[in-house]
Order: structure tokens, then C-alpha cells, then sequence
């Protein structure tokens, strides 16, 4: 199966294809630096030429409102045509859960004008929703930092491994589309700022935290729904302390 992986060069892309190509199928680590550009549609056609499935894990440089959606609506149009021209039979594509929720933030809203233009394409398609990523907890806490102090919410989180995200996305990729959505989430669900102060501790960060109800999240305010997916979602199995033990140390020492 010939599968091209938009973004394949990033924290989610790099593991789905490595994770694909050591199953034995012919896949293709698409992205600006490889000469695939979804935004501008260079190079889509000769990439997505003979593909069975594209998978769009691609993410806007910028946060700026009217800059990511701009990015996530011509990346996902001009994608979207390029493979029905050359018919492309399965489009997949990581999406957030709780992006409904939080459309007080521009990333958010471009995230749904992204989802809702693959869900009016005619490609069949799987959007798998994810939960925040652990890798993340530090640009929490920094995007979160006013005078050396943290300030974060209590809201409930359920965040996962990017490995668990980039193996729920293969195994969408495998499967027939569901022609609607997927939702993953860590094993542990608990206040994001015990998540976050736990971060903070394991890396021996001097921050304090302070917890708030009304601290923004990247912009918006948050309650135990935002953030968690719903009873039908497929639960990955690392827990934040495995992951802690198994990355913190390279993450420090580098």
C-alpha cells in the first residue's frame, strides 16, 4: 500500500512513518522540505501519484487567527483536490479532542473549518481526535507563565504519548474509513495542573504553580469537559510516570 504522510518529517509524522514502513508498505514523509507543500500545492500531485491513503498530521507554524486558518483551510482544500484527482481512496487526518468546545481560540476554530471541510470532500475519510500530547506539558507551563509563577487551570485533563497517537493514526490508516471520527486518550485522567506541576517537578523547574479556575488555556478558559474525550474513545496504554522514566532524562540533558 503506498501511503503519503503530510507533515512526515514532525513529532507525530516522523513515528507514523517509521511505524508504516516498518510493516512493509511503500510510505512517503511529505513536507515542505522534502518539496510537498499542502498550502501552496507544490509538489501534491507527483507525491500523491498511485497513493491508496494520505494522512494530513501537518501543523500551522503560526497560532496567529487568521494565519493558522489559513493554513489548515487551503492545506486541506488544495489536499483534498489533489486527491481526488488521483484517487486516492482514504483520507486521514489528526484532529484535537474537544475542538468543538473551545472555539474561543483561533487555533480551535481553524481546526473545525478543517474537519468540516473533509467531512463535505468526497474521499472517504477517518479524523482521528487526540488529547494533548505529554511531550507538550512544558510549552504548557511556559505559554502558562506569568512572573515566574505558573498559573493553570484544574480542569480535568487525559493527555497520551505521541507513540500511542502516531499507533491509533496506523491503525486508521489500515482500517477502512469510518467516514466520521475516532477519539484517543491516555489511560489517566487528573487536574492539568497536577499534570503540569508533575512536569515541572520531574525536571527539577524552580516555577511555582498557582491553580485558578479562570487560567486561560492557549487563550481560553476550561472545565472538565474541554479536555476529555467521550466514553466511547479509544483508551492508549502509557502512563505519564512510564513516559516521564523513559524521555525526561534525554529531554534534560539536551
Amino acid at each position: 500500500m503506498k501511503i503519503v504522510v503530510i507533515g512526515g518529517t514532525g513529532l507525530i509524522g516522523s513515528q507514523l512513518v517509521s511505524r508504516l514502513d516498518s510493516l512493509g508498505h511503500e510510505v512517503i514523509a511529505a513536507s515542505p522540505t522534502s518539496g510537498v507543500n499542502a498550502v501552496t500545492g507544490e509538489g501534491l500531485a507527483a507525491a500523491l501519484a498511485d497513493a491508496d491513503v494520505v494522512v494530513d498530521v501537518a501543523n500551522s507554524p503560526s497560532f496567529e487567527d487568521a494565519a493558522v486558518l489559513a493554513f489548515f483551510e487551503a492545506g486541506s482544500r488544495n489536499l483534498l483536490a489533489a486527491e481526488a484527482v488521483a484517487g486516492v481512496r482514504h483520507h486521514v487526518a489528526l484532529s484535537v479532542v474537544g475542538t468543538e468546545r473551545l472555539q474561543g481560540s483561533g487555533y480551535f476554530r481553524a481546526k473545525l473549518a478543517q474537519e468540516r471541510l473533509i467531512e463535505v470532500s468526497p474521499i472517504p475519510y477517518t479524523i482521528v481526535r487526540a488529547t494533548q500530547f505529554f511531550e507538550f506539558m512544558g510549552g504548557i507551563a511556559n505559554t502558562s507563565t506569568r512572573e515566574d509563577v505558573v498559573w493553570l487551570s484544574p480542569a480535568a485533563m487525559q493527555p497520551m504519548a505521541s507513540a500511542d497517537v502516531a499507533e491509533a493514526l496506523a491503525d486508521a490508516v489500515l482500517a477502512a474509513p469510518v467516514n466520521g471520527m475516532i477519539e484517543i486518550a491516555g489511560p489517566e485522567r487528573a487536574p492539568l495542573a497536577e499534570f503540569v506541576g508533575t512536569w515541572l517537578g520531574q525536571t527539577d523547574d524552580p516555577r511555582a504553580v498557582a491553580v485558578d479556575p479562570a487560567a486561560p488555556y492557549f487563550g481560553v478558559e476550561i472545565d472538565d469537559a474541554s479536555l476529555t474525550p467521550g466514553p466511547a474513545a479509544r483508551i492508549m496504554p502509557t502512563r505519564f510516570d512510564e513516559w516521564l522514566a523513559r524521555h525526561l532524562p534525554t529531554q534534560v540533558a539536551a
